[in-house]
């Protein structure tokens, strides 16, 4: 199916408004779907015999910063039989003070299992909660953590439990930044710091 035609079979079950937005980009169009529908409407694309998305490839967390105030989830579906792809996204408000309410998400864990885990990790990293998860704990980070990494506002922590959190020039010259360890430092022989056989 095109995804005008996944596009209208929603809008036709679902009801138009359960569409928030769409993307109709030729390189990955998307709909925006009511945050609290997303569950019905994902377990139907996944049962229905005309779309059987049977695979969830993927599931992301995106942080558009505090100016915008704005968190998304992203999903891209596939369904194996029938060699169709398609991206959906909610969008929640961001809680930019820590006495805000974490925003929150209904999971899709029961409808694909793969989801446990891209969720938790979405929660660890973003900070957006799936409600009815069955295990939603932090994955990457230790549980008493402090913040969501991958938050654009988000600060390193001094210390976890009184031991200094390493941070130095290796971190501005590592290549995270995309450009080679020699054009921001000294070059050596041996880059990764290894001793010359003899």
């Amino acid at each position: 199916m095109s995804f005008e035609e996944l596009k209208a079979l929603i809008g036709d079950t679902f009801g138009e408004e359960v569409i928030v937005a769409e993307k109709t980009d030729k390189l990955q169009p998307y709909l925006v779907l009511q945050t609290e529908r997303l569950a019905e409407v994902c377990l139907a694309l996944h049962d229905h015999e005309q779309t059987y998305f049977d695979f969830l490839s993927c599931v992301t967390g995106i942080d558009n910063g505090p100016e915008a105030g704005t968190l998304e989830v992203a999903y891209n579906l596939y369904s194996i039989p029938y060699d169709h792809h398609l991206m959906l996204k909610v969008q929640v408000p961001r809680n930019n003070t820590p006495d805000q309410p974490i925003p929150s998400v209904p999971t899709v864990s029961h409808i694909w299992r793969t989801a446990d885990w891209h969720e938790r990790e979405v929660f660890d990293m973003v900070g957006i909660y799936f409600t009815n998860h069955p295990d939603m704990r932090r994955i990457l980070c230790a549980a008493d953590w402090e913040g969501h990494p991958l938050r654009k506002d988000y600060k390193l922590q001094d210390y976890y439990h009184g031991i200094k959190v390493p941070y130095d020039n290796h971190n501005e010259n590592s290549g995270f930044r995309g450009e080679p360890q020699q054009l921001t430092t000294t070059p050596t022989p041996f880059s990764d710091k290894r001793e010359k056989p003899e």
